[in-house]
């Protein structure tokens, strides 16, 4: 009796080890639809991501993170804000290039993941702003960015956040922000 005992336990030990496959659950097309929808309200619109100027990608996606390169303030026009908050420009101008680089960030993001509404939650932000030593006032130019992640993704848009002042940055852009985001499966 001990031996089938053994046995049925080995078999259940072995039943719970087993690998489980996962299927990826469907995106509802009302999620999506809500997304668009809170993309529109808050005049957002997504263009096609540039391709990067080096040896490097926009995004990775590791299991169910995505790890964006940093992005900066790409205009809808062309170009990019250049220049130093507190010198160059305003504050509020600041406030406009982390904007600009969030919708630059969330059309790679898009591209990765295929539908924004698959984004759990936007895990950690780091905001790197251009300015000069005087300059204290990084964690309000990133508040722009901060306040269209959760007007896009509610509560999901809400983050850990770093806002830190640099003496430059590549190109003289005014911003540069990366962040990690969580999707479903």
């Amino acid at each position: 009796m001990k031996k089938y005992t053994l046995l049925f336990l080995a078999s259940l030990a072995l039943w719970g080890c087993s690998p489980k496959t996962y299927q990826a659950k469907p995106v509802s097309s009302q999620a999506s639809a809500e997304i668009e929808a809170r993309l529109k309200q808050l005049n957002i619109q997504l263009v096609e991501p540039s391709v990067p100027t080096a040896n490097f990608v926009k995004t990775v996606r590791v299991g169910n993170l995505v790890f964006t390169s940093g992005h900066g303030p790409d205009k809808p026009g062309g170009g990019v804000y250049q220049g130093r908050v507190g010198a160059d420009l305003t504050l509020e101008q600041g406030q406009e290039a982390a904007r600009l680089t969030g919708i630059a960030l969330l059309s790679s993001l898009k591209k990765e993941i295929g539908d924004l509404s698959k984004v759990k939650r936007v895990v950690k932000v780091l905001g790197m702003v251009q300015c000069t030593p005087e300059f204290k006032d990084h964690p309000k130019v990133m508040n722009a960015f901060s306040d269209m992640m959760v007007g896009v993704f509610g509560e999901k848009g809400k983050h850990a956040r770093s806002a830190v002042g640099m003496s430059a940055l590549p190109g003289n852009i005014a911003i540069e922000i990366e962040m990690i985001v969580e999707v479903e499966d």
